[in-house]
């Protein structure tokens, strides 16, 4: 069933999970697998499978975005353009992602590769909580923490691309009784303190088994209000998003706004916190929906 639309694909590349999907309309996806992120050469063949049913069904695909967990060379003058980098996901450094979906397509698609925060904050931008919004930040808090920024609907890139969750962290565990730090590379900074992993480390339970009066989500919510202060004075946002499976702690973000609004001690100029520091609008599906709008934008 062919359409005059263009057909659109877009993958969600995460540490944990990947998300597959083709569309006309980013917003309105058309088919959508969900799989366990695995090996490369296992998730990579998972995927070309679903794309290849999909174009079965709707025709050929016209263009594919791609928001990839990270860090990754995003730089499409480098040559290793499309390569995953120095990650500690058991066979993923040094693989290079984009070569491996052209090859397994066998189709001469033009791919827009991207960190999958940056495809969330696009998602986000043209279809949740940033629209007319110049500057956006994202943040994700779950297997990693990770962060995008947006200036008038582009993704801000430096030598590679911000790598938020590595920003230094004072160690505020030691007033709980804890010394957790699960970053391989860092004594202490922000993944290595909050993510999903960490708090599974130093409580002993995933963070969705812990109740909402569990003196993890007021620890949490200290180290991103952190983050969130480093965000505003280094980037100047209109707002930040965070989301990420660590988010969906009933009451979290609430945590971290009243611990943002002590640490900024009244300095920045800020709209009302309900509005600067968020949850994303399209919530689990900000990824998705930016990968396919990455993909638009390449037509």
């Amino acid at each position: 069933m062919e359409s005059n639309t263009p057909l659109l694909a877009g993958i969600e590349a995460g540490g944990t999970k990947y998300v597959c999907a083709v569309a006309q309309t980013p917003s309105e996806p058309l088919m959508e697998a969900r799989f366990p992120t695995g090996s490369p050469e296992d998730t990579v063949r998972q995927a070309i499978e679903f794309f290849r049913e999909a174009m079965a069904n709707y025709g050929p695909i016209r263009a594919m975005g791609i928001g990839t967990f990270g860090p990754a060379d995003i730089n499409p003058r480098s040559p290793g353009y499309g390569g995953i980098l120095t990650t500690p996901k058991e066979g993923w450094a040094g693989f290079n992602l984009v070569n491996a979906i052209r090859e397994g397509l066998d189709e001469p698609v033009p791919i827009a590769f991207e960190t999958d925060v940056n495809a969330a904050a696009i998602g986000e931008a043209e279809f949740g909580a940033g629209i007319h919004l110049r500057n956006l930040c994202y943040v994700t808090v779950g297997t990693g923490i990770g962060g995008g920024f947006l200036h008038d609907g582009l993704p801000l890139h430096g030598r590679m691309h911000p790598e938020i969750g590595h920003m230094m962290m004072p160690d505020l565990d030691a007033e709980y009784g804890k010394n957790t730090n699960v970053c391989p590379f860092h004594e202490s900074c922000l993944e290595g303190r909050a993510s999903g992993p960490a708090i599974e480390a130093r409580w002993e339970a995933a963070g969705g088994d812990l109740p909402e009066d569990h003196p993890a989500w007021d620890l949490e919510a200290k180290y991103l209000a952190l983050g969130a202060i480093n965000l505003t004075a280094a980037w100047s946002p209109d707002a930040i998003l965070i989301g990420g499976g660590v988010m969906q702690q009933y009451g979290l973000i609430d945590r971290v706004r009243r611990e943002f609004e002590t640490l900024a001690g009244g300095y920045w100029s800020l709209p009302p916190l309900e509005l600067y520091l968020q949850t994303p609008a399209l919530d689990q599906r900000a990824g998705i929906v930016g990968a396919l709008s990455l993909a638009r934008r390449l037509l």
